[in-house]
């Protein structure tokens, strides 16, 4: 998608989390995406995004923080070669190129970072904007979990494991 729009892709600073805590709250307590727990504190979700990744992003559009993603290893040792990472866009923003332009960025960081592939371990089946855009980018299924989450209105649905190569 090309909105025209131009996106800004940084390094999250400590002062970020005031912009960032909104994003986080409002897509955790919808309970629709992620399996973090909605009724985590400030201070849990701060250091959940901010302290437990290798590194943590901002995207803005004309200085104004409205996305944010991590990339974490995703196991130690023999599969320290494959990370991970979390997408979120603020509900106001959606539809602007921000999660595509992010999940691009990050591939980048990964091979900066010496991964060799990316994984999400949990995409929820009914993210359909999610996987679809994933599909885009060259992410594979590799394997589902059947009703492995409880989406809050859907009840049990499937949950997807979602690989792309990133090394040559």
């Amino acid at each position: 998608m090309d909105t025209g729009v131009e996106i800004t892709i940084r390094y999250a600073r400590d002062a970020d989390f005031t912009a960032l805590w909104p994003i986080l709250r409002g897509v955790i307590r919808a309970g629709d995406t992620y399996t973090i727990e909605p009724g985590l504190t400030r201070e849990a979700v701060r250091d959940l995004w901010m302290e437990v990744p290798r590194a943590t992003y901002v995207a803005e559009i004309a200085g104004e923080v409205l996305g944010t993603y991590y990339i974490k290893t995703n196991q130690p040792g023999g599969g320290a070669h494959v990370c991970n990472a979390g997408f979120m866009v603020s509900e106001a923003a959606r539809g602007r190129g921000l999660a595509r332009a992010m999940c691009l960025h990050s591939q980048d960081e990964a091979r900066a970072m010496g991964y060799l592939a990316m994984q999400f371990n949990f995409v929820v089946e009914t993210n359909r904007g999610a996987i679809a855009l994933w599909e885009d980018l060259g992410f594979e299924t590799v394997g589902r979990l059947p009703r492995a989450f409880q989406h809050p209105t859907e009840g049990l649905v499937d949950a997807r494991v979602m690989y792309k190569w990133l090394g040559d």
